[in-house]
């Protein structure tokens, strides 16, 4: 496995644990921009799954991944560190001993986490339910006196071109199917939007060949419409830039849309908008019926998920398709009205 590079005597390391998935790495970027300027003369290091690499190269934010991945949401060991301890280790993966700990062991000169506090912060972070994943770590990050702004999301522009561009982009699948809508909806909306004329592409990451084709099929897309097996990072991330609007699921593509500024209609079921969702804006739709909350990681769709019909979702997506000009992207220090259920 490669290893993060030793460091030159004169550059530091910071070495950042979020080895977590696509959409966790984009909910981080705040953060990760956040150490990045606090800390220029450093040569920051993420500890992140080797899938990844590129998308966290893209950020910016980051200089050097440390590939490091466990079963599930664990918590990696990182053998792959080489040379001297870290200047810093900064625990964004959780809040639990296990993170804290996989970063201790590499006995950093100091580590900031929120389960065992730097104890020289009067005022050290303490974790809450009930806050947005973005805003979760930029406030721990200022509690240790590091500035950073929640919604510091956007990407630079990819170097490539979209293999669709201008289509409506539509990602049915998810991390768990608790998340995913049914691909029988997906297929009835997909039909009507062709039916009005906007072209729809499907795509789906690895694994997902049978949910995509079942969504063309009853779409009655041919396969030219379909591209899945997981797109590599930078195609996925110009396909996304390029689409006239993103409909998905609470997962990775979501955050990408976000990032690259691209109208968005995400479908919220075991977990509420309001810790997972967009930078408020007009052209993001979050569509949510609250409910009990659910298991985001379970084996069956969401009760809530299930509360969405087809038409609200085919209402959501035109509008973003059809709003028009510039305002129809939103810019990195807009803050516009919160975008809700539509």
């Amino acid at each position: 496995m490669p290893s993060a590079p030793a460091p030159t005597p004169s550059r530091p390391r910071v070495l950042v644990l979020r080895a977590l998935g696509l959409g966790d790495l984009l909910a981080g970027v705040p953060a990760l921009r956040a150490v990045r300027r606090a800390f220029p003369g450093h040569e920051t290091v993420l500890a992140i799954p080797p899938e990844l690499r590129d998308a966290a190269l893209a950020t910016g934010a980051v200089d050097t991944v440390l590939p490091a991945s466990a079963p599930g949401r664990g918590v990696p060991v990182l053998t792959g560190w080489t040379g001297g301890p870290p200047d810093l280790a900064i625990d964004l993966h959780g809040n639990g001993p296990e993170s804290h700990d996989a970063l201790a062991a590499l006995r950093p000169r100091r580590l900031l986490s929120y389960v065992r506090p730097d104890p020289a912060v009067p005022d050290p972070p303490r974790w809450r339910r009930d806050e947005h994943e973005r805003e979760r770590w930029c406030r721990f990050l200022r509690a240790y006196g590091i500035d950073a702004e929640a919604d510091d999301v956007r990407l630079p522009p990819p170097t490539r071109p979209s293999p669709a561009p201008g289509a409506v982009v539509v990602h049915p699948g998810a991390d768990a199917p608790a998340r995913c809508w049914p691909a029988g909806r997906y297929a009835a909306v997909v039909r009507r939007l062709r039916t009005a004329g906007h072209p729809v592409v499907v795509t789906g990451g690895p694994g997902e060949e049978a949910l995509t084709a079942m969504v063309a099929a009853g779409a009655g897309l041919g396969p030219e419409h379909v591209l899945t097996g997981g797109l590599p990072f930078g195609d996925l991330s110009a396909l996304v830039a390029g689409a006239a609007c993103l409909l998905s699921g609470d997962t990775g593509p979501a955050h990408l849309a976000a990032a690259h500024g691209t109208p968005s209609v995400t479908l919220f079921g075991p977990v509420p908008p309001h810790l997972w969702g967009p930078p408020p804006h007009p052209a993001h739709a979050v569509l949510w019926h609250p409910g009990p909350p659910g298991d985001p990681h379970g084996t069956a769709t969401d009760p809530g998920l299930l509360r969405i019909g087809t038409d609200e979702v085919f209402a959501a997506v035109l509008e973003r398709i059809r709003r028009p000009g510039p305002d129809a992207r939103p810019g990195r220090d807009e803050r516009a009205e919160a975008s809700g259920r539509v």
